[in-house]
């Protein structure tokens, strides 16, 4: 990895915990860009009855972002059944000290007293879920997203990314992983630094090499992509720091 995309900033690590009952498969890269803005999401689970058709939609997505699909069978009919698994999972992670914060994806109130017992624990927990979420749930939560913004926001950036996507064609494009990236890595000021910018590019995709778009470096990649993208040098302490925003 080049020294540039390096970063000596601590990264808490996340468990990303989903209630695949009372969660969207279209959203699941947008739901670990929020989370990965937090941290590194090192520990990534969905829990459902994956011998139902309703689990379908799942199935192809999970294997692309490395989730790891945990079986719960649904004992009573019309019966959420994740609930309890996805709970004692939980308690075990927390227990086992291996992340430093919870991202809860759900809807359902259950998981109300879990968030409560998480962040009583000096842990950072946040929620994902629809607008229709019991306030408990969400109060419950140091940040609660609505999915309805994910979904204004996935639509944004993909007529962004079929516009930008016109100078280049077939399957390389970058401009859509770098746009998630930002999106992972920006701070207040609408800037991001490069070089947290690049590991969050290492989350949405391992296999990520700036030379496999035709550059060496991450900040000539994204130079090329000048009526996006916008970049700043900042001299601080005797060492260059890069920044990056997209452009309104």
């Amino acid at each position: 990895m080049p020294d540039e995309q390096l970063t000596s900033l601590s990264r808490h690590k996340i468990a990303i915990l989903i209630d695949g009952d009372n969660a969207q498969a279209s959203l699941l890269s947008q739901m670990l860009v929020e989370a990965g803005r937090y941290g590194l999401v090192t520990l990534r689970r969905i829990y459902g009855d994956w011998t139902t058709n309703s689990m379908n939609s799942w199935k192809d997505i999970l294997n692309f972002h490395a989730v790891q699909p945990i079986q719960q069978f649904r004992y009573t009919i019309g019966k959420n059944a994740t609930d309890s698994a996805m709970i004692i999972d939980a308690m075990d992670i927390l227990h086992s000290g291996v992340v430093e914060g919870f991202c809860l994806v759900s809807s359902d109130s259950d998981y109300t007293r879990l968030a409560t017992r998480i962040r009583e624990s000096g842990v950072f927990v946040m929620g994902i879920g629809e607008k229709k979420t019991p306030k408990p749930f969400v109060n419950a939560c140091d940040v609660f997203v609505y999915t309805e913004n994910l979904v204004a926001e996935e639509k944004i950036l993909k007529t962004q990314s079929k516009k930008s996507q016109e100078k280049v064609k077939g399957d390389q494009e970058p401009i859509p992983l770098l746009r998630k990236a930002f999106e992972m890595s920006v701070q207040e000021d609408g800037w991001s630094l490069l070089a947290v910018m690049g590991n969050a590019l290492y989350q949405l995709d391992p296999g990520f090499d700036p030379r496999t778009y035709g550059h060496k470096q991450l900040s000539r990649l994204i130079g090329s992509y000048k009526e996006i993208f916008e970049q700043r040098a900042v001299e601080t302490n005797g060492s260059t720091l890069f920044y990056v925003k997209i452009k309104e």
